[in-house]
């Protein structure tokens, strides 16, 4: 497919790269700057309803408002040539959470703490994003997390434009209170990537469900399965950050997605053991030298001492037969065999 949706031809569209109930993701060529970007295209059968074209608008302005290496930069916004309203994205070549798997703790944790560093740079601008799930975080072939689609995020300081008791988001990954339609914060999508992370860590969501009725009930009085039974080896620590993060009350959840970050980072440290010290070697060499240094003294003595007296005349003179030291394999064999053809030679009339 290869269209014009923007007067002027400045946005080419190439094919589609994701669906979603709201719009619609095109990879797209910026014919101006002359690079691929991502277009995000509302769907047809909302461009008519106020109150989504409304939503869809400002998700552009906040998101707009971020500039983070761990956040998709969103370039331009407009309208198509059949009116619907647009948004154009940074394009990110690579993969998304969906489509890792089972990953190893690891690399499970360094994804997790790339995808909270966006977060808490979304937060601190009063954003929460409602809709953090593996589909929307993608993964950049260098090894860069971006954190994508803010279309259902809301600024924390507005009033929400979803009516009371509607969810929104992928229901797997929703925070309690979300599953409910009750307030949400920044907790919520505290939540929501540790149920990612728990995905990548065990291959499974939290909790398996058959309706959202039953996902609340679960939620509720149900019990979540420690990471640790299902991800042998896991750090305790990682394990303690993760299931932190899946709690039910908001209040016992980390701080914020910086500190789930940093117990994330404290968890996957390896405790060192302490280590007995062990015992000095023995040096051998010193005291081989010694000894040497002693026999050969008592040798030159010995030597001394019997041509002193000089040969008796009718004595021959004997030839002096010296037979060479033996080698050793190293200093302290060699020192050992030094000193015993030294003790050899002494003993010798």
């Amino acid at each position: 497919m290869s269209e014009t949706i923007v007067q002027g031809g400045r946005y080419r569209l190439e094919h589609a790269l994701g669906h979603g109930g709201m719009a619609t993701v095109y990879l797209a060529y910026d014919e101006e700057l002359h690079r691929p970007v991502a277009i995000k295209l509302l769907a047809e059968h909302l461009a008519g309803d106020a109150d989504f074209r409304k939503r869809f608008l400002r998700e552009a302005r906040l998101a707009a408002r971020l500039s983070h290496p761990n956040v998709v930069s969103v370039y331009d916004a407009g309208e198509a040539e059949d009116g619907r309203p647009f948004i154009v994205m940074e394009y990110v070549p690579g993969t998304t959470f969906a489509e890792l798997g089972h990953v190893t703790p690891g690399k499970a944790v360094e994804l997790a703490i790339q995808a909270c560093s966006g977060l808490a740079h979304a937060h601190a601008a009063g954003l929460v994003h409602r809709d953090v799930k593996p589909q929307n975080l993608l993964l950049r072939e260098d090894g860069t997390v971006k954190v994508a689609d803010f279309g259902i995020a809301r600024a924390a300081e507005t009033t929400a434009l979803t009516q009371v008791g509607t969810v929104l988001g992928t229901a797997a990954y929703l925070s309690p209170e979300q599953a409910l339609g009750e307030e949400v914060t920044a907790a919520a999508d505290v939540y929501s990537l540790g149920a990612v992370l728990y995905e990548l860590l065990t291959g499974r969501p939290p909790y398996e469900f058959d309706s959202l009725a039953d996902l609340a009930a679960k939620q509720t009085s149900g019990r979540i399965a420690p990471v640790g039974e299902l991800a042998p080896g896991l750090p305790s620590g990682v394990e303690d950050a993760v299931m932190r993060s899946l709690a039910r009350n908001p209040a016992y959840r980390p701080a914020s997605a910086a500190a789930f970050a940093r117990e994330l980072e404290v968890g996957e440290e390896p405790t060192v053991p302490l280590r007995t010290p062990a015992p000095p070697r023995r040096n051998w060499l010193m005291p081989a030298l010694a000894a040497l240094l002693i026999l050969t003294a008592l040798v030159l003595g010995v030597v001394l001492g019997t041509r002193g007296g000089g040969p008796t005349p009718a004595s021959k003179p004997q030839q002096l037969v010296v037979r060479p030291i033996p080698r050793g394999a190293n200093a302290q064999q060699q020192a050992q065999k030094m000193a015993a053809w030294l003790r050899a030679r002494a003993a010798r009339p």
